[in-house]
């Protein structure tokens, strides 16, 4: 029997246009929104007050993500932003400020994208650097087919579209474009295999590219060419395995912070999951990478997975955020708020949240720890934020699930 619905303990209500992104820093201090006119809004979770409010695109927000001590923005202007983090002040987290009171963060360096697909960047940062290094997966500069793999800060092209090259005109599709029988990529997750030992060195390590298709698939590949070698045209990747599982384009998908699981939605009432531990398509073959769960609620636009992997959160179009077991995708609980959409959810870092496989360094950027009690931080850990078309972002309190979700 699912649980009755909490209410919201607290709505931002800081943008004037639909919200369609939002993440929260590691360290649950600070929640990072965008909307469809490309406002960025920064806000405390200790005083739920704007730290930041910036015209970061001209176009609608695909993505934002706090990287250290910098911002990753990625725009439908075909732009991607890394900012320098401003940062928090006394006076506006203890006093009032409007959005024209605070400044705008410094732009460090910008990337030109290709932003067709509404397809956000994924980031993997690279653990044991001397400095600030990551990996950035995004859709091919020319075909949205296909996908790239840029270093950051170096801003340097290492592997060019992954993918089938010769396949991008397998299909001519009903308003007249003509590409991959798949079609273009509508999410991706770049990431190191949960089979890799923790302490093996990067280039010992699988990397991997899990890619969400317009056609309802989902597709696995990983690298095989040697960690130093840069690849071109889909040469040096190798499909682990195939999987498709809705009847419509997959809308969103989100992976599992240990990298064991991943789950799509989409218009249908389907939702995809997806074991990405299965290595070879031998494998796959006698046992399926991928599982379709069927649910009452068709039109979903937004998943999330809580940091601990036990729950996951939907968002649909009628506005509704259902939560689910990730194991058995029982319903546990509806959240009734929005009147419109929900584009986009995200969830607090659980206290007790297991490593991450993008190798993230522990956030010590949060100050003032004796301002806020262990209770406290373990009740942030509990949030689950939802953004939606009517530009509120709402905040819930979940209960533990410890029981339920098993």
């Amino acid at each position: 029997m699912a649980l009755p619905a909490p209410s919201p303990i607290h709505l931002l209500r800081s943008h004037s246009s639909a919200v369609s992104t939002l993440s929260i820093s590691t360290d649950n201090e600070r929640i990072y929104s965008g909307d469809t006119v490309g406002q960025v809004i920064v806000t405390s979770t200790r005083s739920l007050r704007p730290l930041a409010s910036w015209k970061a695109h001209t176009d609608s927000l695909l993505g934002i993500e706090e990287w250290g001590s910098q911002i990753i923005t990625h725009g439908r202007d075909n732009k991607l932003h890394v900012w320098a983090r401003p940062e928090e002040s006394a006076s506006i987290r203890q006093g009032p400020a409007t959005l024209s009171d605070l400044s705008t963060p410094t732009i460090c360096y910008t990337m030109d994208i290709n932003a067709l697909n509404y397809c956000r960047f994924s980031l993997l940062t690279i653990a044991g650097a001397s400095a600030q290094e990551g990996l950035l997966a995004v859709p091919n500069l020319v075909e949205s087919a296909l996908a790239d793999i840029w270093s950051l800060p170096s801003c340097q092209r290492l592997h060019a579209a992954i993918g089938d090259p010769l396949d991008t005109s397998a299909t001519a599709f009903s308003d007249g474009r003509s590409g991959s029988k798949s079609g273009i990529i509508m999410s991706m997750h770049l990431f190191y295999s949960a089979l890799s030992a923790p302490s093996s060195s990067t280039s010992a390590r699988e990397l991997h590219l899990l890619c969400a298709y317009e056609d309802g698939s989902v597709v696995l590949r990983k690298r095989t060419a040697h960690e130093t070698k840069q690849t071109v045209e889909g040469r040096g990747w190798e499909v682990v395995w195939k999987s498709k599982l809705h009847v419509e384009s997959v809308m969103a998908m989100a992976v599992s912070s240990d990298c064991i699981l991943a789950l799509t939605v989409s218009a249908d009432h389907l939702v995809g999951r997806y074991d990405l531990l299965v290595r070879t398509q031998e494998a796959s073959e006698s046992t399926p990478a991928g599982t379709a769960f069927k649910t009452k609620h068709p039109g979903n636009g937004a998943v999330a997975i809580r940091s601990d992997g036990r729950v996951c959160a939907i968002g649909g179009w009628d506005g509704k955020v259902r939560l689910y077991s990730t194991k058995t995708l029982k319903l546990l609980g509806t959240l009734v708020h929005h009147k419109q959409g929900c584009q986009t959810v995200t969830f607090a870092s659980h206290i007790d949240r297991v490593p991450l496989c993008g190798d993230l360094k522990e956030d010590d950027s949060s100050s003032d720890e004796d301002e806020i009690t262990v209770e406290e931080k373990h009740a942030r850990g509990r949030w689950l934020i939802a953004g939606s078309t009517d530009a509120k972002v709402s905040i819930w309190a979940l209960m533990d699930f410890e029981k339920t979700s098993t």
